[in-house]
């Protein structure tokens, strides 16, 4: 009896296991491979534009700050800036 109700539940779910023919594995594998493809197309779209944000803000930023960088070439921080080497005598 209850080998017949565990064959009635699984003939209208569905999920009994049965044996697949060529052309549902072909068809399942073909399947498989464009569901791939697409997964790999929309992730390569969202790093597309992922990276055109990024280049967005960075040149933004660049932007911002060219007047900051000039004004800091013509006159660096600390006023004179003498270059040359230190030699310590204390170290006997």
């Amino acid at each position: 009896m209850l080998h017949e109700e565990r064959q009635r539940l699984e003939s209208r779910t569905g999920s009994g296991l049965r044996a697949r023919s060529l052309l549902g594995n072909v068809l399942a594998f073909a399947a498989s491979v464009i569901l791939l493809v697409v997964g790999v197309m929309f992730s390569l779209l969202i790093l597309a534009i992922a990276a055109i944000v990024a280049m967005g803000i960075l040149g933004y930023l660049w932007w911002k700050t060219r007047e900051l960088r000039q004004r800091m070439r013509e006159h660096p921080p600390g006023g004179r800036v003498i270059e040359g080497e230190s030699i310590r005598d204390d170290l006997q």
